[in-house]
């Protein structure tokens, strides 16, 4: 029998990559050499964007033309409108978003050449938030609304949710989360876009199953999940009482421990002064306290860390953010990481075919209708 180890790939090395590494004892992440608390503090979306897809931090003219480029592609089709409009009254957000992603391909330009998936990603990165924008408006009755050239993917997204330019701080802390959830290493929906890269299907047939995978609950859904915990503590106070009785009860408390991390995830740690930050300057400060009261109080009892969800729940609640959104908002910046890993695969690929281990019954002979459900003996 196989290690049980092994159950979920865990520990299997399935794929060699350039883009990203996870450090999962020190609590490290990094994108192409480069810390993620460093990007965090310094780059835009725009930059890692740029990082994740040549390796490097781009220069001045690099990061210009590559701004210039993902503005221009950032305005969707008509056609695509009204696809994601006339879903928007039918279906919720990620299967929206899965079926907008696969259409688009019928309105790329390019052909399916290798030299041409660069422009497909860049198209990819720069249409996701605007879809899940345009699906907002759409679906509660308002018109949608074109990005404009002068800001950058984060504010223009908040932008075109709201039709108001949203505060500078606001757009970089938003900016920041982007950044904060741009790759990570060979998570479920990377794999299943690497998968779908191997067979040689096209960029957007690979980015699709990301999505897909994405939006299964046990990857993509935890941000609702802790929301939906939140809401239901209801007050600061209430949080340690809560938390124990779920801890007594052997529930799980969502948000807590990874896969990968042994101590806390890097991201969380700037997620949590983003919370505390929105929460002041919205003068609503009840989901940054009652998370950090959950997350002394789990802390105390289990010794488990919060992950990336955790506080980025806190951060969406306080930017009023409709919480079905929350996982296409995952997928609007894992579509730098997503496209990037598709590119990595195509250039030097193998199809991705793992072996299996039978345990189902042992060798036996066909027999007729008549003579089934018989002691053979």
């Amino acid at each position: 029998m196989a290690d049980a180890a092994g159950k979920g790939l865990e520990g299997v090395v399935a794929a060699q990559t350039r883009i990203s590494d996870v450090d999962g004892r020190r609590g490290r992440l990094f994108y192409a050499g480069y810390d993620i608390a460093d990007l965090a503090a310094y780059a835009t979306f725009e930059e890692t964007i740029y990082l994740l897809h040549h390796l490097e931090l781009p220069t001045a003219d690099e990061l210009a033309r590559s701004v210039a480029t993902l503005r221009a592609e950032s305005v969707l089709d008509p056609l695509l409108v009204e696809l994601i409009g006339s879903l928007a009254q039918r279906t919720g957000p990620m299967t929206t978003l899965r079926t907008a992603v696969s259409a688009a391909a019928a309105l790329d330009p390019e052909d399916d050449a290798p030299e041409a998936n660069l422009h497909k990603a860049y198209r990819l990165m720069a249409k996701t938030p605007q879809m899940i924008a345009t699906y907002q408006r759409l679906r509660t009755g308002a018109d949608a609304i074109e990005p404009r050239d002068d800001l950058g993917m984060a504010a223009n997204f908040l932008y075109a949710l709201t039709g108001k330019q949203p505060d500078p701080q606001v757009a970089r802390d938003f900016d920041v989360v982007l950044v904060l959830y741009a790759d990570h290493t060979l998570n479920a929906s990377t794999f299943a876009g690497r998968v779908a890269a191997a067979t040689l299907a096209d960029m957007y047939a690979a980015a699709t199953a990301a999505v897909a995978t994405l939006q299964g609950p046990l990857h993509g859904g935890a941000i609702e999940e802790v929301r939906e915990m939140l809401e239901e503590i209801g007050a600061p106070d209430r949080a340690p009482d809560w938390v124990r009785a779920r801890l007594a009860a052997k529930q799980k408390i969502m948000g807590f421990g990874h896969r990968v991390y042994k101590t806390w995830d890097p991201r969380a740690t700037v997620l949590r002064e983003i919370a505390e930050r929105l929460g002041r300057q919205f003068g609503e400060t009840r989901w940054y306290e009652t998370s950090v009261r959950v997350q002394e109080t789990v802390m105390e009892e289990k010794t488990l860390y919060p992950n990336v969800d955790f506080y980025t729940a806190s951060v969406y609640s306080a930017l009023q953010l409709p919480p079905d959104l929350y996982t296409p908002l995952f997928a609007a910046s894992r579509m730098a990481g997503w496209t990037a890993h598709i590119r990595e695969q195509y250039a030097d690929n193998r199809l991705i075919r793992p072996d299996s281990e039978y345990i189902g019954p042992e060798p036996r002979k066909w027999r007729p209708p008549e003579g089934r459900g018989q002691d053979p003996a």
